[in-house]
């Protein structure tokens, strides 16, 4: 029952993991024509209604006997599922019902019907579309418990450090009561811990530190990787390359908010690198960038904010060229010379402080774009972090070497089987299916939402907005009503909690500065009267809880000042609002100065939106406005991510050629 395709092969030697043939245009027509059909087939809703029904049979047998009894039943389940494997309905069911039970008995929790299905859909491998607070941690222990129960290593993978600990512990009980083994993985572990943990029946872990341990293990296997080869070595012990793996392969992984993970995240390359010695570089970083003061934009260079880019043009090659004539050493070379500016360039004008990174301690620290959390242990290639570096007048450090690269995109189509679950699938159910063979089933909510869509607005400046946020903010707090407002950089969260602070109103700001906190701060955020401020993470993973009374007044009120570069993204702050039958309600204050009205709408239409919004009549206008340029980014970054995968393919045929590790 693997999400794969059937052209895709699983290598179930010492390290198990799918390979996937490098496609040609025939194959990804075929998939296309194919996936609309396979689709539909495999998401009908009756064959899980039958299984929740099947479950509850055994379900009803288990309620009234002794804890000793449900552990030698897993006991026997255990045998049964390795012996069959995960084809059989019936061990399944069980399977569920005894997790159900136990859950039950140890966190007094018991899974609804729809988290039976949704952990029915995550086992057979597909996306489950569950709306936000519809419990998707504990959906993940069904399919988990019933595949470790098999035999098969499982990985939980989330989107932080701080979910994957917290996951782990909610959750241990269960397993404990099943006879399973748990582990974590988290940033700053040593590779024996790493080793410990991945080698239980489930763990927990980030998508981007399962990746990492991938790649190191790619790395130490190196060209020799097939079977002969490395059975011979388990002859020497911990010593040979099996030894000083971390993982014991990719067998199943769940992706818990698989949207980010799976899209979001996919247009960055993970990429291993290690010192290099450079340090006679170090002083052309400060030449380049007082090169790089003296050119002029729009005659030496051009930006290309849409994608990314800046490209020197003819003059200001030539204008480069005469000021390095004077200097020698790197800047003899006519293509490094116009790198090292292109890069101090890129340093100076495409990465802006507190928004593409904070200073911390004295150190840059990158603010991922997607979810607002600094990544402490990243840098950029290619001499741009020592760019950043020197441009805040930071200690330097050392420019690091590509050791070792993948996407996303190909790591976790690797997995043998690979599922996943989301509050935000169906804008990208497409492009799942093309990429990793993955359907997308929207299951139905426990208790029936109420949430409420407050008017748009949109105003013509930035600093209308702001008022116009303020003044909702002052106006839903006198009532008692709880309000989070969503923003898109640590800049702009901190320029409007000063405007609140001007006016006395009392507030908490989650962003990349305080993100040691965040879990703390976004559960208070139900609190009556109190007001939260925070970035793109929002808390996702944590639960929002009304305190008592604020349902009565409305409930959670959620103000998104800005459109995101994917409309998923502004439904998962919407999605914290309303949840799990709570009320709760929402608008968006947002304006034609915003980044994605500037960068990715056509001017002439952004010009004539802003003419009727002075006449009092854009309100409409000014909505497609902006959506269209939404619509404009997601199509850019669907196009990005295809190439990325052309690129990661064509790559790794060269290395292959070479013999080098991925």
């Amino acid at each position: 029952m693997s999400n794969a395709s059937a052209i895709s092969q699983p290598f179930l030697g010492p390290y198990p993991e799918r390979v996937f043939p490098r496609e040609n245009w025939f194959d990804r027509f075929g998939v296309a024509a194919s996936g609309p059909l396979l689709r539909w087939k495999r998401s009908r809703r009756a064959r899980f209604d039958e299984l929740v029904r099947l479950i509850d049979a055994h379900g009803a047998r288990l309620r009234h006997v002794s804890d000793d009894h449900i552990l030698n039943a897993a006991e026997t389940l255990r045998q049964l599922l390795r012996r069959e494997g995960l084809d059989k309905d019936a061990l399944v069911a069980e399977s569920f019902a005894l997790v159900r039970e136990i859950a039950q008995r140890r966190l007094q929790m018991r899974p609804y019907d729809v988290q039976l299905m949704g952990g029915l859909v995550l086992l057979r491998g597909m996306v489950a579309e569950m709306e936000a607070g519809e419990g998707k941690t504990l959906t993940a222990t069904l399919p988990a418990c019933t595949a470790a129960l098999a035999g098969i290593p499982v990985h939980i993978i989330t989107v932080n450090d701080y979910l994957a600990s917290r996951d782990t512990e909610l959750m241990r009980p269960i397993y404990k009561a099943l006879g399973l083994t748990v582990g974590t993985i988290i940033q700053g572990m040593s590779p024996a811990q790493r080793q410990q943990a991945y080698a239980c029946d489930i763990t927990y872990c980030t998508n981007k530190e399962v990746a990492f341990d991938y790649l190191k293990d790619r790395i130490a296997l190196g060209e020799k990787r097939n079977r002969t080869h490395l059975r011979l070595e388990r002859l020497y012990g911990k010593e040979s390359r099996l030894g000083r793996l971390l993982l014991r392969g990719l067998h199943f992984g769940i992706v818990d908010e698989a949207d980010s993970a799976l899209i979001d995240e996919a247009r960055t390359p993970l990429i291993i690198s290690g010192a290099g010695n450079v340090d006679e570089e170090k002083r052309f970083y400060e030449q380049a960038l007082a090169i790089a003061g003296q050119l002029i934009k729009h005659h030496d260079f051009e930006i290309n904010e849409r994608e990314r880019r800046l490209l020197l043009t003819k003059r200001g090659k030539q204008r480069t060229k005469e000021l390095t004539e004077s200097f020698g050493g790197l800047w003899r070379g006519t293509q490094r010379r116009e790198e090292l500016v292109r890069q101090a360039l890129t340093a100076q004008h495409m990465y802006i402080r507190d928004k593409h990174y904070i200073l911390k301690e004295g150190k840059i620290q990158i603010v991922d774009e997607y979810t607002g959390r600094v990544m402490p242990d990243r840098s950029w290639e290619q001499g741009l972090h020592q760019m950043i570096e020197r441009k805040e007048d930071c200690e330097l450090t050392d420019r690091r070497e590509t050791l070792a690269r993948i996407s996303y995109q190909r790591f976790f189509r690797r997995y043998l089987r690979l599922a996943g679950m989301t509050g935000t699938a169906r804008e990208v159910t497409g492009e799942l299916w093309s990429v990793y063979r993955l359907h997308v089933v929207r299951l139905p909510t426990n208790r029936p939402v109420q949430r409420n869509p407050k008017r748009k607005e949109v105003c013509l400046t930035a600093e209308e907005k702001w008022e116009a946020v303020a003044n909702q903010i002052a106006q839903v707090h006198v009532q008692g009503q709880p309000v989070l407002v969503g923003t898109r950089s640590v800049q702009a969260s901190e320029h409007l909690s000063q405007i609140l602070k001007a006016r006395g109103l009392v507030h908490e700001l989650l962003n990349a500065r305080q993100d040691e906190n965040e879990a703390q701060i976004v559960a208070r955020a139900g609190e009556e009267g109190r007001i939260t401020i925070a970035t793109n993470m929002a808390g996702r993973g944590t639960d929002i809880k009304l305190s008592p009374g604020v349902a009565e007044r409305g409930g959670l009120h959620v103000i998104m000042t800005e459109l995101h570069e994917a409309k998923r993204i502004d439904r998962q702050l919407i999605g914290r609002c309303g949840r799990q039958g709570d009320p709760g309600s929402y608008s968006a204050i947002l304006s034609l100065e915003d980044e994605l009205a500037r960068v990715y709408c056509n001017k002439i239409v952004s010009g004539i939106a802003g003419l009727l919004t002075r006449l009092g009549l854009g309100r409409l206008t000014g909505t497609w406005t902006l959506r269209s340029g939404q619509r404009g980014a997601e199509r850019l970054h669907s196009r990005i991510r295809r190439e990325l995968i052309k690129t990661d393919e064509q790559l790794d045929t060269a290395l292959a050629f070479s013999g080098r590790p991925e």
